[in-house]
């Protein structure tokens, strides 16, 4: 079973409006059996998208077409391909009772969905870790050093994978080293091999999943998976399930970072 676990859309404010049926046929091109459209879910109720442009996710209004859309598609082509109609869930630290109250609502609506951070709190105000590496050079500034930032990272994940975000929290925990997006230009001192490894326990004891996430490869200051390999091996060592992810905002963006990845 060849799978894609994280597929954007042109609901995405900061991807681009490549049609989603354009996606589907890609993804059978390629040979992927199953595809989950994860797209950014609307931010919760009373936060204030951060980054420059506030495109981090779609808007409430346009959730509704979204769904239809995707269920369109899983019905046209379910001869050919499986499609699941998802969302990528932000976790955001002090709005868990208002994300609670969406899943509530949608979640009985969705096949699949990941929980992902993108969103750091330091102090009153929120951060976005991987906007650019301009505002993570500002981020450097105001946490004191980019391990601090890790650290906060490392942290929040470790929030999110805790938090009890009621019966339809997402299972699959998205790109869990993302933190790393700029590392080759704002390198880290530390491993945090402790803190992945303690996040990879708490994952096995909720019975969760991993995204596999290859978008990183494609990524100038990255150029590796999301996690890297290092990490991966002892995930599987813990026998926590694996489910690529592109995490493609564009239909050439499918497949990506797939030949680095060790799964079917």
């Amino acid at each position: 079973m060849k799978k894609d676990g994280h597929i954007h859309s042109p609901f995405c404010p900061h991807g681009t409006k490549d049609k989603m049926v354009n996606y589907v046929e890609e993804a059978i091109k390629l040979g992927f059996d199953e595809i989950s459209f994860t797209e950014h879910a609307p931010l919760p109720n009373g936060f204030v998208d951060t980054t420059p442009t506030e495109d981090s996710a779609m808007r409430m209004v346009e959730l509704k077409e979204y769904l239809i859309e995707v269920e369109k598609l899983k019905i046209d082509y379910k001869k050919k391909i499986k499609v699941n109609v998802g969302l990528e869930i932000d976790f955001i630290e002090g709005f868990e009772e208002e994300t609670k109250c969406f899943l509530n609502e949608y979640g009985p609506k969705l096949d699949d969905s990941i929980l992902s951070v993108h969103f750091l709190k330091n102090g009153s105000r929120y951060d976005c870790v991987d906007y650019s590496p301009d505002l993570f050079n500002q981020m450097i500034s105001d946490y004191g050093s980019i391990d601090q930032i890790y650290k906060k990272y490392f942290e929040t994940l470790k929030l999110s994978i805790q938090a009890n975000l009621g019966n339809y929290k997402p299972k699959r925990i998205g790109h869990m080293t993302l933190i790393k997006k700029f590392h080759k230009k704002f390198p880290s001192n530390q491993s945090f091999e402790k803190e992945i490894f303690d996040l990879l326990t708490l994952v096995k004891e909720k019975e969760y999943e991993l995204d596999y996430n290859g978008a990183g490869t494609a990524k100038p200051l990255c150029r590796e998976t999301y996690p890297p390999e290092w990490v991966i091996k002892q995930a599987k060592k813990l026998q926590i399930p694996l489910v690529y992810g592109s995490d493609a905002h564009q239909v050439k963006e499918l497949n990506q970072g797939r030949d680095s990845i060790c799964i079917p």
